[in-house]
């Protein structure tokens, strides 16, 4: 597939992230026969063990993709970096939305570790009195 073609169309992430959000929420009133449904409402054991294999699929697509040389080979690899990717953020996504951590608190939790010339103009940002690191 030429890179043409694949860039055909506008993908912008907050769009499909924010789609992908509502899906998995109206996903936690389906039926048992939805992954995500089972994912959501199942033992948390099982949603943490797919995050951690969706982590540690994606750390080895880097590291594969990092030793191939330049070329149709680490293009292929570099495929399927992005779609161990896609896996462990969906996964991530579901464990988020079963602790009722919407994108805009991520994104608040993002956006206070940016200086503020750095941060979007206007951007949420976790205020000090939210933010609890195990402590």
């Amino acid at each position: 597939m030429q890179n043409d073609e694949r860039n055909a169309g506008v993908s912008p992430i907050g769009t499909t992230l924010e789609t992908l959000a509502a899906t998995i929420s109206q996903r936690k009133a389906a039926t048992e026969e939805s992954y995500t449904h089972r994912l959501l409402e199942g033992k948390l054991d099982s949603l943490l063990k797919k995050v951690s294999e969706e982590s540690l699929e994606t750390c080895l697509a880097a590291k594969e993709t990092d030793l191939i040389p330049e070329g149709e080979q680490q293009a292929a690899s570099t495929d399927h970096l992005r779609y161990e990717a896609a896996d462990l953020i969906y996964h991530l996504m579901v464990l988020l939305s079963r602790f009722g951590i919407s994108n805009d608190d991520l994104a608040a939790e993002l956006n206070a570790r940016m200086t503020p010339e750095e941060r979007p103009h206007g951007a949420r940002v976790m205020g000090q009195d939210h933010i609890n690191r195990g402590k």
